[in-house]
Protein backbone atom coordinates (compact mmCIF):
# COMPACT_ATOMS: atom_id res chain seq x y z
CA UNK A 1 0.00 0.00 0.00
CA UNK A 2 0.91 3.55 -1.05
CA UNK A 3 1.53 5.92 2.08
CA UNK A 4 -0.01 9.42 1.37
CA UNK A 5 -0.54 12.43 3.03
CA UNK A 6 -3.08 15.37 2.26
CA UNK A 7 -1.55 18.68 2.16
CA UNK A 8 -4.61 20.85 2.73
CA UNK A 9 -7.83 19.52 3.93
CA UNK A 10 -10.52 21.74 5.33
CA UNK A 11 -12.10 18.29 6.99
CA UNK A 12 -13.16 20.68 9.95
CA UNK A 13 -15.51 22.53 7.93
CA UNK A 14 -19.15 22.08 8.54
CA UNK A 15 -19.61 19.89 5.21
CA UNK A 16 -18.09 17.03 6.67
CA UNK A 17 -20.31 17.33 9.92
CA UNK A 18 -22.07 14.23 9.33
CA UNK A 19 -19.43 11.90 8.57
CA UNK A 20 -16.26 12.99 9.32
CA UNK A 21 -14.93 9.82 11.53
CA UNK A 22 -15.86 7.47 8.41
CA UNK A 23 -13.84 9.58 6.04
CA UNK A 24 -11.19 9.56 8.07
CA UNK A 25 -11.57 5.92 8.64
CA UNK A 26 -11.67 4.95 4.70
CA UNK A 27 -8.87 7.50 4.43
CA UNK A 28 -6.63 5.39 6.71
CA UNK A 29 -8.05 2.02 5.20
CA UNK A 30 -6.58 3.59 1.63
CA UNK A 31 -2.91 4.53 2.91
CA UNK A 32 -3.33 8.10 3.50
CA UNK A 33 -1.52 8.30 6.97
CA UNK A 34 -1.89 12.21 7.37
CA UNK A 35 -4.21 15.31 6.50
CA UNK A 36 -2.84 18.94 7.39
CA UNK A 37 -5.95 20.99 8.65
CA UNK A 38 -5.65 24.82 8.00
CA UNK A 39 -7.48 27.28 10.07
CA UNK A 40 -9.32 30.32 8.70
CA UNK A 41 -11.10 32.44 10.64
CA UNK A 42 -10.19 32.76 14.80
CA UNK A 43 -14.24 32.39 15.51
CA UNK A 44 -13.24 28.78 13.45
CA UNK A 45 -9.93 27.69 15.57
CA UNK A 46 -12.01 25.83 18.39
CA UNK A 47 -13.69 23.53 16.56
CA UNK A 48 -10.50 23.01 14.01
CA UNK A 49 -8.48 22.12 17.43
CA UNK A 50 -11.07 19.97 18.48
CA UNK A 51 -11.53 18.26 15.53
CA UNK A 52 -7.73 17.88 14.97
CA UNK A 53 -6.86 16.56 18.73
CA UNK A 54 -9.32 13.90 18.25
CA UNK A 55 -7.52 12.35 15.98
CA UNK A 56 -4.04 11.83 15.54
CA UNK A 57 -4.32 11.47 11.76
CA UNK A 58 -5.32 15.26 11.49
CA UNK A 59 -2.68 17.55 11.70
CA UNK A 60 -3.37 21.46 12.71
CA UNK A 61 -2.32 24.33 11.43
CA UNK A 62 -3.52 27.92 12.50
CA UNK A 63 -4.43 30.93 10.60
CA UNK A 64 -5.89 34.14 9.45
CA UNK A 65 -7.09 33.37 5.54
CA UNK A 66 -7.49 36.15 2.86
CA UNK A 67 -10.91 35.29 1.49
CA UNK A 68 -12.55 36.00 5.09
CA UNK A 69 -11.07 39.49 5.65
CA UNK A 70 -14.55 40.85 6.90
CA UNK A 71 -14.81 38.22 9.50
CA UNK A 72 -11.45 39.20 10.83
CA UNK A 73 -10.95 41.51 13.84
CA UNK A 74 -7.43 43.84 15.07
CA UNK A 75 -7.39 41.65 18.11
CA UNK A 76 -6.93 38.10 16.24
CA UNK A 77 -3.32 39.15 15.64
CA UNK A 78 -3.07 38.74 19.17
CA UNK A 79 -5.08 35.95 19.40
CA UNK A 80 -3.08 33.84 17.12
CA UNK A 81 -0.08 34.68 18.93
CA UNK A 82 -1.48 33.05 21.99
CA UNK A 83 -2.78 29.74 19.88
CA UNK A 84 0.39 29.39 18.38
CA UNK A 85 2.41 28.81 21.97
CA UNK A 86 -1.05 27.03 23.43
CA UNK A 87 -1.83 24.41 21.09
CA UNK A 88 1.69 24.00 19.13
CA UNK A 89 0.40 23.49 15.48
CA UNK A 90 2.21 22.45 12.94
CA UNK A 91 2.38 25.35 10.77
CA UNK A 92 0.76 29.47 10.35
CA UNK A 93 -1.86 28.72 7.75
CA UNK A 94 -3.91 29.43 5.50
CA UNK A 95 -2.50 32.91 5.14
CA UNK A 96 -1.16 34.91 1.99
CA UNK A 97 -2.73 37.21 -0.37
CA UNK A 98 -5.70 37.50 -2.92
CA UNK A 99 -5.78 39.99 -5.01
CA UNK A 100 -8.63 38.15 -7.48
CA UNK A 101 -11.44 39.08 -4.89
CA UNK A 102 -13.17 41.51 -6.31
CA UNK A 103 -13.65 45.27 -4.28
CA UNK A 104 -9.98 43.52 -2.01
CA UNK A 105 -7.94 46.00 0.32
CA UNK A 106 -4.64 45.43 -0.87
CA UNK A 107 -3.20 47.19 1.96
CA UNK A 108 -5.54 45.89 5.06
CA UNK A 109 -4.31 42.10 3.28
CA UNK A 110 -0.56 42.99 3.33
CA UNK A 111 -0.76 44.31 7.05
CA UNK A 112 -2.27 40.99 8.17
CA UNK A 113 0.16 38.64 6.45
CA UNK A 114 2.96 39.99 6.97
CA UNK A 115 1.65 40.03 10.94
CA UNK A 116 0.94 36.84 10.41
CA UNK A 117 4.57 36.36 8.77
CA UNK A 118 6.39 37.94 11.73
CA UNK A 119 4.42 35.10 13.94
CA UNK A 120 5.96 32.59 11.73
CA UNK A 121 9.41 33.91 12.13
CA UNK A 122 9.01 34.29 15.55
CA UNK A 123 7.66 30.58 16.67
CA UNK A 124 10.44 29.30 13.83
CA UNK A 125 6.79 27.45 11.90
CA UNK A 126 6.72 27.06 8.05
CA UNK A 127 3.55 28.67 6.50
CA UNK A 128 0.52 27.80 4.39
CA UNK A 129 0.40 30.06 1.57
CA UNK A 130 -3.31 30.99 -0.53
CA UNK A 131 -1.99 33.39 -3.22
CA UNK A 132 -3.91 34.83 -6.11
CA UNK A 133 -2.56 37.43 -8.50
CA UNK A 134 -0.22 38.29 -6.17
CA UNK A 135 2.72 36.36 -5.84
CA UNK A 136 5.13 39.04 -6.85
CA UNK A 137 3.78 40.61 -3.65
CA UNK A 138 3.97 37.75 -1.63
CA UNK A 139 7.39 36.74 -2.69
CA UNK A 140 8.84 40.60 -1.74
CA UNK A 141 7.13 39.80 2.05
CA UNK A 142 8.70 36.39 2.37
CA UNK A 143 12.17 37.63 1.40
CA UNK A 144 12.16 40.02 4.19
CA UNK A 145 12.28 37.05 6.86
CA UNK A 146 13.78 33.95 7.62
CA UNK A 147 11.35 31.50 7.67
CA UNK A 148 11.57 27.47 7.71
CA UNK A 149 9.93 27.63 3.89
CA UNK A 150 5.91 26.59 3.69
CA UNK A 151 3.88 25.59 0.74
CA UNK A 152 2.41 27.44 -2.17
CA UNK A 153 -1.38 25.84 -1.90
CA UNK A 154 -2.93 25.31 -5.03
CA UNK A 155 0.22 26.92 -7.05
CA UNK A 156 -0.58 28.43 -10.25
CA UNK A 157 2.07 30.59 -11.02
CA UNK A 158 4.96 30.37 -13.55
CA UNK A 159 8.46 28.25 -13.24
CA UNK A 160 10.24 31.52 -12.80
CA UNK A 161 8.27 32.47 -9.51
CA UNK A 162 8.25 29.01 -8.60
CA UNK A 163 12.21 29.33 -8.61
CA UNK A 164 11.94 32.28 -6.29
CA UNK A 165 9.70 29.93 -3.91
CA UNK A 166 12.07 27.27 -4.17
CA UNK A 167 15.04 29.65 -2.59
CA UNK A 168 13.11 30.50 0.22
CA UNK A 169 12.33 26.54 1.07
CA UNK A 170 8.72 26.59 -0.28
CA UNK A 171 6.90 23.40 -1.48
CA UNK A 172 4.06 23.37 -4.64
CA UNK A 173 0.71 21.95 -3.62
CA UNK A 174 -0.94 20.12 -6.63
CA UNK A 175 -4.92 18.85 -6.53
CA UNK A 176 -7.89 18.40 -8.50
CA UNK A 177 -7.26 21.09 -11.20
CA UNK A 178 -4.72 18.98 -12.93
CA UNK A 179 -7.22 16.49 -13.36
CA UNK A 180 -9.25 18.64 -16.45
CA UNK A 181 -8.00 18.21 -19.34
CA UNK A 182 -7.94 21.90 -20.13
CA UNK A 183 -5.62 22.33 -17.45
CA UNK A 184 -1.91 22.40 -20.08
CA UNK A 185 -0.24 24.88 -18.67
CA UNK A 186 -0.94 23.37 -15.15
CA UNK A 187 0.15 20.01 -16.22
CA UNK A 188 2.82 21.30 -17.67
CA UNK A 189 3.76 23.48 -14.58
CA UNK A 190 4.33 20.26 -12.35
CA UNK A 191 5.72 17.89 -14.76
CA UNK A 192 8.41 19.98 -14.88
CA UNK A 193 8.82 20.70 -11.11
CA UNK A 194 11.48 18.87 -9.10
CA UNK A 195 9.58 16.03 -7.61
CA UNK A 196 11.69 17.46 -4.00
CA UNK A 197 9.26 20.48 -4.26
CA UNK A 198 5.89 18.56 -4.85
CA UNK A 199 3.21 17.75 -2.13
CA UNK A 200 -0.99 16.24 -2.65
CA UNK A 201 -3.76 18.09 -1.72
CA UNK A 202 -7.21 17.99 -2.21
CA UNK A 203 -8.28 21.44 -0.54
CA UNK A 204 -11.54 19.20 0.78
CA UNK A 205 -14.50 20.61 0.33
CA UNK A 206 -13.22 22.76 -2.32
CA UNK A 207 -11.42 22.15 -5.88
CA UNK A 208 -13.10 19.10 -6.85
CA UNK A 209 -11.84 16.98 -9.60
CA UNK A 210 -12.85 16.32 -12.96
CA UNK A 211 -16.33 14.08 -13.22
CA UNK A 212 -17.13 15.49 -9.43
CA UNK A 213 -17.77 19.28 -10.38
CA UNK A 214 -20.22 20.51 -8.27
CA UNK A 215 -19.69 17.90 -5.22
CA UNK A 216 -18.43 18.07 -2.12
CA UNK A 217 -14.38 17.35 -2.54
CA UNK A 218 -12.59 14.29 -0.05
CA UNK A 219 -9.40 13.42 1.20
CA UNK A 220 -10.42 10.33 -0.08
CA UNK A 221 -9.66 11.47 -3.71
CA UNK A 222 -5.61 12.02 -2.69
CA UNK A 223 -4.94 8.76 -4.82
CA UNK A 224 -6.45 10.04 -8.03
CA UNK A 225 -4.15 13.54 -8.11
CA UNK A 226 -1.32 11.14 -7.55
CA UNK A 227 -2.48 8.87 -10.56
CA UNK A 228 -2.71 12.03 -12.88
CA UNK A 229 0.18 13.40 -11.60
CA UNK A 230 2.32 10.04 -12.10
CA UNK A 231 0.42 9.91 -15.73
CA UNK A 232 1.67 13.57 -16.76
CA UNK A 233 5.52 13.39 -15.29
CA UNK A 234 5.80 9.72 -16.36
CA UNK A 235 6.75 8.30 -13.45
CA UNK A 236 5.74 5.73 -11.07
CA UNK A 237 3.09 5.66 -8.05
CA UNK A 238 4.89 4.62 -5.94
CA UNK A 239 8.12 7.20 -6.88
CA UNK A 240 5.55 9.86 -6.37
CA UNK A 241 3.89 8.79 -3.65
CA UNK A 242 7.44 8.25 -1.43
CA UNK A 243 8.62 11.45 -2.52
CA UNK A 244 5.55 14.28 -1.67
CA UNK A 245 5.21 12.26 1.92
CA UNK A 246 8.54 12.56 2.20
CA UNK A 247 8.31 16.20 0.87
CA UNK A 248 5.46 16.75 3.59
CA UNK A 249 6.79 15.28 6.72
CA UNK A 250 10.16 16.70 6.68
CA UNK A 251 8.87 20.04 6.26
CA UNK A 252 6.17 20.16 9.14
CA UNK A 253 8.73 17.30 11.16
CA UNK A 254 5.62 14.92 10.92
Amino acid sequence: MLHLIDSHCHLDFHNFENDRQAIIERCADSGIEAIIVPGVTHQSWPKLIEVCAQNPMLHLALGLHPMFMHEHQETDIKALEWALNDYQPIAVGEIGLDFFLPGHDKKAQMRLFEAQIILADKFELPVILHVRKAHDEVLKVLRQYSLRGGIVHAFNGSMQQAEHYQKLGFLFGVGGAITYPRAQKLQGLFRDLPLNTIVLETDSPDMPLVGHQGERNSPERIPIILTKLAEIRSQSESEIAHATTHNCKQLFGI
